[in-house]
């Protein structure tokens, strides 16, 4: 097939900047009003905006992944969902450090254009929404449900409910671990002792307790031995985290290398959308105090209670509970042992 004659790009034109160079129109400039920080404010929350837009395709790419029904060990599809969700926490951690330039606009700064910006609120950010979605945070388990939908257009409701009705990271990674064969497999521990692996687990995790953290074991059983699919409340099935606390155990085996990246790095995901809301918190405290938001929120205070229970993945922060030490970890199957390896 003969290649087809392409003509010149051109920087400008490429990046479509007469666009966003034409964007930054202050409400202030319009009423007549001098607030010369306003430009500042419009362009830092521009560029929040553009980085949303790019974890949404990072994380389109990985949920698209995800949805296969087998990833196979030798496929780089793990190494490409690790390597693009070490970007997206890239993009936060730049998020979080954007907030040091937001900052040089003093309280009496942002109030010479404050009022003009209601009832414009970044609570409606439909990216952000659509990035808490993508990632797994459930429409029930958001703070202030009732006041969620109530500032958005009804074009935007419809793309945030959109994202929320799709399947989720979350679920996408619980279905993942759900496949693993470790620790279920019976042809793996049939030659290998009477007991299950996870018997053994439990025999040496009360050994390890101290007499304070004796009530570590009824959550244990609850969670490893007596399970069956979801335990009461929880957004991981019994056997995506017994996976998931097996992958963290036994990371250093080759073939655990990249998914124990992978879930850790889904923990630094939620850490860092964690600094950035609190964050944001004090960022508000200090330039609006005990105001309301310019959205009807209770500022400060709606956002400190986002950031306590917005956290998407905490279910495998809570397995570094149950974690031994090397020298007191079950012995493994020799067959399991040669599957984890490189070499057969």
């Amino acid at each position: 097939m003969e290649k087809k004659e392409r003509g010149p790009v051109y920087y400008s034109d490429y990046l479509q900047l007469n666009k966003i160079l034409d964007a930054q129109h202050p409400e202030s400039a319009k009423e007549g009003i001098r607030a010369d920080d306003e430009m500042l404010f419009i362009i830092i929350h521009q560029t929040y905006e553009l980085w949303f837009k790019q974890i949404l395709h990072e994380l389109g790419i990985v949920r698209d992944i995800f949805k296969q029904t087998n990833i196979k060990n030798s496929s780089p599809d793990i190494y490409n969902s690790v390597h693009r969700l070490k970007r997206v926490c890239g993009i936060l951690e730049i998020a979080v450090t954007q907030m040091s330039v937001l900052e040089t606009m003093t309280p009496l700064d942002f109030l010479d254009f404050r009022d003009l910006l209601r009832p414009a609120s970044g609570f409606q950010s439909i990216q952000f929404k659509m990035i808490e979605a993508t990632l797994g945070l459930n429409y029930e388990h958001r703070h202030g449900k009732a006041y969620y939908l109530s500032q958005l257009t009804q074009d935007d409701i419809d793309r945030v409910k959109k994202a929320e009705s799709e399947q989720s990271l979350l679920v996408l990674i619980n279905n993942w671990l759900e496949r693993m064969p470790f620790v279920k497999d019976t042809a793996y521990w049939q030659q290998h002792g009477n007991s299950s692996f996870w018997q053994k687990y439990r025999d040496a995790y009360l050994i390890s307790l101290s007499p304070a953290e004796q009530a570590n074991l009824t959550v244990f059983d609850s969670l490893f031995i007596e399970a069956e699919a979801y335990p009461q409340g929880r957004s991981f099935s019994a056997d995506a985290s017994r996976n998931a606390l097996f992958i963290m155990l036994y990371r250093d085996h080759p073939l655990l290398q990249l998914p124990y990246e992978l879930l850790t790095t889904l923990l630094e995901i939620d850490e860092q959308l964690s600094m950035w809301r609190h964050r944001h918190i004090h960022m508000v405290q200090r330039t609006i105090g005990k105001r309301v938001g310019t959205g009807g929120s209770s500022g400060a205070e709606y956002l400190r209670g986002a950031a306590d229970s917005h956290y998407v993945f905490k279910e495998l922060s809570e397995l570094t509970s149950f974690l031994l030490p090397r020298h007191m970890l079950p012995e493994l199957p020799e067959k399991l042992i040669a599957d984890i390896s490189y070499a057969k």
